[in-house]
């Protein structure tokens, strides 16, 4: 019987090698708060400092066996890169995510004309993405698969200017808004690549604003589906494509965006999934990561594991950003589940690559 560890389990999957079982791991944050009483500091502290976010990162393996380690554990770092100011809530007791509290496009015109620094890639925290993901690979990085993550260009755009605005400017003025994501895709690349110089070994194209709660088929055709395709094409490696919400009605589209993998929520119906675009290609998901795996049982995610494997995931993921409150229990009871079932319930018989 093939056994794998969980690094090579992880990186057989992405080449289409032979694997034992699903991989269980992530492509977004998932830090908790029993770690950060272990390392001994508060969230706010993790987002500046390259040891403390890489302990952080390499907590989930220690602690309940993760087969990954991810960071960071915000969304800032792009936006800060080209200019925005981030608020990383440092003098707030309760636990936040840092926001980005200015905005570098206020009106149309800068849509088109806002000026990217020659030097982004030395502003903000990306060099202390790359030194935390050094130091995670020096760490742990022979066991398990280190991960980061880059924004999609319609997200990041909505960290740059006003969201409304955003949205409204898709419709009326999509050939504006497509100017400015294609100079966005750029950066992205550019980031993508220099993470991947850093050791990363997968990252994840989170686009979390293209639902299709909000943006039509139509419009993610148009606005959206052309840079994500740029990306892919321009980022050597190993990525993945999560959008949040409901996929069903882009998947096919999603598929042709040329990630190696996508990263889809609960709200995804995967057996109209598979039947639109068949056994081959790889998907994560899709367990529930505030209502089972913060707020249910540990018999609660069981069943959310359960369902998932038997859908047909290549990877069990949780399907955004595990809240730090997450009960270890839980956490440990998402990892022991795929350990024990996932073989024996994986229908996809082991034989992922064909």
């Amino acid at each position: 019987m093939l056994t794998l560890t969980p690094r090579e389990r992880v990186l057989n999957l992405f080449a289409g090698k032979e694997v034992d079982r699903p991989a269980c791991y992530s492509g977004m944050g998932n830090v908790t708060t029993v770690a950060l009483e272990e390392i001994g500091c508060k969230f706010q502290d993790l987002h500046g400092d390259a040891q403390k976010m890489a302990k952080a990162g390499a907590s989930s393996y220690h602690l309940f066996g993760y087969e990954s380690a991810v960071i960071p554990f915000d969304l800032c770092v792009e936006a800060e890169a080209l200019g925005c100011a981030m608020n990383p809530y440092d003098n707030v007791e309760q636990l936040l995510y840092p926001t980005i509290k200015e905005k570098t496009i206020h009106t149309e015109e800068e849509i088109t004309t806002f000026p990217i620094p020659d030097d982004f890639l030395e502003r903000g925290r990306i060099n202390v993405i790359c030194e935390a993901i050094r130091l995670l690979k020096k760490d742990i990085g022979q066991d398990v698969a280190i991960g980061t993550y880059l924004l999609g260009p319609f997200t990041l755009a909505g960290q740059l200017m006003d969201l409304n605005d955003l949205f409204k400017l898709s419709f009326k003025k999509p050939d504006k808004i497509n100017q400015m994501l294609d100079r966005l895709a750029d950066v992205q690349i550019a980031i993508g690549r220099k993470f991947y110089e850093a050791g990363a070994d997968y990252i994840t194209v989170r686009e979390m604003g293209a639902t299709t709660d909000i943006l039509s088929p139509r419009a993610f055709n148009k606005v959206i589906a052309p840079h994500l395709k740029k990306i892919f094409a321009g980022l050597p490696g190993n990525n993945v494509l999560h959008i949040c919400g409901g996929t069903n009605s882009v998947i096919g589209n999603m598929n042709k965006c040329g990630a190696a993998a996508m990263s889809l929520e609960f709200k995804n119906d995967m057996a109209k999934t598979r039947a639109e675009i068949g056994p081959d290609s790889l998907i994560f998901g899709q367990v529930d990561a505030y209502n089972v795996l913060v707020t249910g049982t540990p018999e609660d995610v069981v069943k959310g594991v359960l369902a998932s494997l038997d859908a047909g995931v290549d990877a069990v993921w949780p399907g955004c950003d595990i809240w730090p409150t997450a009960p270890l229990e839980n956490l440990k009871a998402m990892v022991e589940t795929v350990r024990e079932h996932g073989a024996s319930r994986w229908v996809r018989n082991l034989n992922v690559g064909g």
